[in-house]
């Protein structure tokens, strides 16, 4: 199996270690994806993120796609590790699950890796439990359908999630955990493939053989791979997830760089007005010319512009306005600093949507309930699964 640091010889790309420029092209060499067709765009749920390529490689794309044509059971299952606030790059997947449920009545699974983040942050459990719970109420702004929707947190619900990994660990070597996410420090950190790789087949062991989408950054891949690769060795009654993969959210500092990394100026989902517009009037890298005349000249570059990528991505939904504003920016006749007006505009239209939801949820344990497995969803998991049924008394999430 290819590592994850082969994707060029100045990069890295695990779950724990982003570093480099990324070829997004080469990856998808590396690692078996298969680029985004026109008509595979076409058949999704329409989305920016899909439309304009953020997402724009994947796997078994099309059993998905044709379960959700015929109407057929499917689910997505795209998480959170919970180490620190959640920003914008970290609650895009989320709006894109939200939006294949609402147009193809999708299951969606969320898991939330609380114990992962433990063990490879220098946190505390008290740390990471606040997060989790922050985390949480964000995940919930996003308004997903309570009937279709599971939201599993690893430690409130190891009475499924454990047993499933340890079954499901028999068939992960530490050569494999090696080659794919390279020397781990820890045990913990070994053992933990096995524990995403039960997320992303809990769909199926809930509620039976379906095909499963998992929209993540290229970043998250080797989880897919690995739990790929477990699924054709065993023989639980389990398809192989597909895979959405995404870009990353290019970071405010500009080209060649990421929003993964927890030093990097980024604009969190809390943050209110004044503070977004500051860190984008500050921070945002942009693409246009040294002095005033030059620009006004020569025009500036959209492909390089932070604010203009932002809008790009996820920001500014109508083609048409985009254009424009390209347009506009390439003749000179939009400075850069009207620009980053833009876009300080439509992202804090967007948060103030996703604050206000999120500020109307009550006590966070009354809000979760009706997203939680069910005492017989934990019995069917654990039955498929082919292992024996834990406590009945399950611990809450606070």
């Amino acid at each position: 199996m290819t590592t994850a640091d082969d994707l060029t010889t100045d990069s890295t790309v695990t779950p724990y270690d982003v570093r480099g420029e990324i070829d997004y092209e080469k990856l998808c060499e590396r690692f078996g994806a298969d680029p985004l067709t026109d008509e595979q765009v076409a058949r999704f749920p329409d989305h920016p993120l899909v439309r304009r390529r953020t997402f724009y490689a994947g796997r078994d794309v099309d059993r998905y796609l044709a379960a959700a044509d015929a109407g057929d059971p499917h689910a997505i299952v795209t998480g959170r590790g919970p180490s620190g606030p959640m920003h914008l790059g970290h609650v895009l997947p989320f709006y894109l699950a939200k939006r294949f449920q609402e147009a193809t009545g999708a299951t969606v699974y969320v898991p939330l890796s609380d114990d992962e983040k433990f063990l490879a942050k220098a946190q505390s459990f008290e740390s990471i439990g606040e997060h989790t719970r922050e985390n949480l109420r964000d995940v919930l702004a996003v308004g997903f359908d309570p009937e279709r929707t599971r939201i599993v947190v690893d430690t409130a619900d190891a009475d499924v999630i454990y047993p499933i990994a340890v079954r499901l660990a028999k068939h992960l070597t530490p050569a494999t955990v090696e080659a794919v996410y390279g020397e781990q420090e820890t045990v913990g950190l070994q053992f933990y493939p096995a524990v995403q790789a039960a997320h992303l087949l809990l769909p199926q062991l809930v509620a039976g053989r379906r095909p499963t989408l998992v929209p993540i950054a290229v970043d998250q891949d080797p989880h897919v791979r690995v739990c790929r690769d477990i699924a054709a060795k065993d023989a639980l009654p389990v398809e192989k997830p597909g895979a959405l993969l995404g870009r990353f959210l290019p970071s405010l500092e500009g080209p060649g760089k990421m929003s993964s990394s927890d030093d990097a100026p980024s604009i969190e989902l809390i943050a209110d007005p004044e503070t977004v517009a500051e860190t984008i009037r500050t921070h945002a890298y942009t693409g246009g010319r040294a002095t005033l005349a030059e620009h006004r000249d020569r025009g500036g570059d959209p492909t390089v512009d932070v604010p203009f990528q932002y809008l790009r991505v996820f920001f500014e939904p109508d083609d048409a306005t985009l254009e424009r504003i390209a347009q506009r920016y390439r003749s000179g006749d939009l400075l850069s600093g009207e620009l980053k007006e833009i876009a300080i505009d439509r992202i804090t239209a967007f948060l103030e949507g996703h604050q206000r939801r999120r500020a109307s949820l009550g006590d966070l344990g009354t809000e979760l309930e009706p997203y939680r497995l069910t005492d017989g969803e934990r019995r069917s998991a654990l039955e498929r699964a082919g292992v024996p049924p834990g406590p009945t008394t399950r611990p809450r999430t606070q």
